[in-house]
């Protein structure tokens, strides 16, 4: 079961979580940023909810949004001439 992956972007495992946070005896909010979880290309959209339960879990706090994790898109637009190869340059 520790090899379940919480948060895909940053391919960070419970295992990882779990030994980060033991080792170093640390709050949710930095054991969020020395594994990255939550910190990938979905900005925690996708597992925020699942890393803040097993934060709370482990660390036995509550995860709070105070300090908020950056949230930003996961893609950027692109034109689909762009895209196509056909865009003209004048």
């Amino acid at each position: 079961m520790d090899d379940l992956i919480i948060c895909r972007c940053e391919e960070v495992s419970l295992a990882d979580i779990k030994r980060t946070a033991h080792m170093y005896q640390c709050s949710a909010r930095e054991v969020k940023l020395r594994t990255r979880a939550g910190m990938g290309y979905c900005g925690g959209r996708t597992c925020r909810p699942a890393v803040d339960a097993v934060l709370e879990e482990v660390t036995g706090e509550k995860p709070g949004n105070d300090i908020p994790l950056k949230v930003s898109p996961p893609v950027r637009p692109v034109s689909l001439s762009t895209l196509g190869g056909s865009e003209r340059h004048e």
